[in-house]
């Protein structure tokens, strides 16, 4: 492992209207499996070769999760939304940058600004490469989910150890009968249950914040204590 740079920066709150945030950044060339795993287990989310966490001095909005794959019981409506899937394709990869993803990747995040206001600008093959293709070493994929010969949403994850890492989910809005959403996230916890994995890391949790609260439906389920460094034990309860 390679630390290039390491600094944090005060900006705009991403999930919360009204708040500040200041969020500690490590850029890391040629990060191993296990560093990943250490930095993930300690809150930190992965961009290409960035890691990063909140690190806020009067906020803990932000609540690392992940889902507890072994005791995780799939619902009625859950195997509904696996069955209606067997129009699908899917493939898994190590990831890739086409003219298919940047396309579906704008069609994404116009629907979100439409529906949810999501700040929208359209993305370059260069920061989408820098975010999701770069730094993926041995453990990062995407998972490509097709109808017919159509692409209609790339799951972006990180296979680890003892889980797999949660990064990035977009989808055709066209295609919504499918709940790509939730389906992508049963077919991680499937792929943890069959490959004897522990844990699906979520990221952060926010009550307050629409696009981040729907974490909580996912249980059972452990929040991380505290903000530990990469030399500190850490706890989930």
């Amino acid at each position: 492992m390679n630390l290039l740079k390491e600094f944090s920066l005060n900006d705009k709150c991403s999930y919360l209207k009204d708040k500040e945030q200041t969020t500690h950044y490590k850029v890391i060339d040629n990060c191993s499996a296990l560093s990943c795993q250490s930095l993930i287990e300690r809150g930190y989310r992965r961009f290409g070769k960035m890691y990063f966490r909140p690190i806020c001095a009067e906020c803990n909005e932000c609540q690392s999760i992940k889902i507890d794959v072994q005791n995780y019981i799939f619902s009625k409506s859950a195997r509904r939304v696996m069955r209606k899937a067997k129009d699908l394709r899917l493939f898994i990869r190590q990831p890739t940058v086409t003219h298919e993803h940047l396309e579906l990747f704008d069609k994404y995040h116009l629907y979100m600004h439409d529906k949810k206001g999501w700040d929208y600008s359209p993305t370059s093959p260069e920061h989408y490469y820098s975010s999701f293709v770069l730094g993926h070493e041995e453990f990062g994929y995407e998972v490509l989910y097709y109808f017919e010969n159509k692409l209609i949403g790339v799951d972006l994850i990180d296979i680890l150890e003892d889980g797999i890492s949660s990064i990035y989910f977009y989808y055709d809005p066209d295609f919504a009968k499918y709940s790509l959403g939730k389906l992508s996230l049963y077919n991680q916890i499937k792929y943890a249950k069959n490959a004897n994995k522990k844990w699906i890391y979520l990221g952060y949790y926010v009550q307050d914040c629409p696009s981040l609260s729907y974490k909580s439906q996912y249980k059972p389920y452990v929040t991380l204590q505290g903000r530990p460094t990469e030399y500190e034990e850490f706890t989930w309860s």
